[in-house]
């Protein structure tokens, strides 16, 4: 038996109400360019609208002209999608509360993740959205889940109980070590002055 090896989340499809609707938060919230719509071919009354998050990806929503949008927020049970987190840069980050408010949208304000920022908000269909910025840039050649999962490896051996950034801090220092070569014997720590 061997696994069915994952390369990354090729596309998530969401059930929208009517199509501008969908055109107007994918794009005009969210930023999301509109890059193509096609028939639903497994249901001839939707439309399927394809959005890309930013990423080359593909966020995806079923569109009916008869649905109107429901702002009751999504189930949260098990099995159920309880939110998706989209990556801005802290720049974005930075204006998103003045952005939200100018539109009248709801959200939670500014939260602090210990390795990153959010703020959470619900779509018109009362999907929970969160805008994420991470406090951290990995080291070349590196990426966000290496630095992640150094952090928790530090994190659990020092028995605290989440990632801050003295772990975020401290990962990183240790796989640009990893991957650097040095001619020096002792790496350790200095204080020249």
């Amino acid at each position: 038996m061997q696994k069915l090896q994952s390369q990354g989340v090729h596309h998530i499809t969401l059930t929208g109400a009517n199509r501008q609707t969908s055109i107007d938060f994918w794009e005009g919230v969210l930023g999301m360019p509109f890059v193509f719509e096609q028939p639903n071919l497994d249901n001839a009354s939707e439309s399927h609208l394809y959005f890309d998050p930013g990423d080359g990806r593909l966020i995806t929503v079923f569109t009916d002209e008869h649905r109107k949008p429901d702002p009751r927020r999504t189930p949260t049970e098990p099995g159920c999608v309880h939110h998706i987190a989209f990556a801005v840069s802290r720049a974005t980050f930075s204006q998103a509360i003045k952005r939200l408010d100018e539109r009248k949208i709801k959200h939670t304000g500014a939260k602090d993740r210990g390795f990153m920022d959010s703020i959470y908000f619900t779509d018109p269909m009362g999907l929970l959205i969160e805008l994420a910025c991470y406090r951290f840039e990995p080291p070349n050649g590196y990426t966000h889940v290496d630095v992640l999962m150094e952090a928790h490896k530090i994190r659990v051996s020092r028995g605290d109980r989440n990632i801050v950034e003295v772990h975020l801090a401290d990962a990183i220092e240790a796989l640009v070590a990893r991957r650097n070569a040095s001619l020096s014997t002792d790496r350790a720590p200095k204080n020249p002055y």
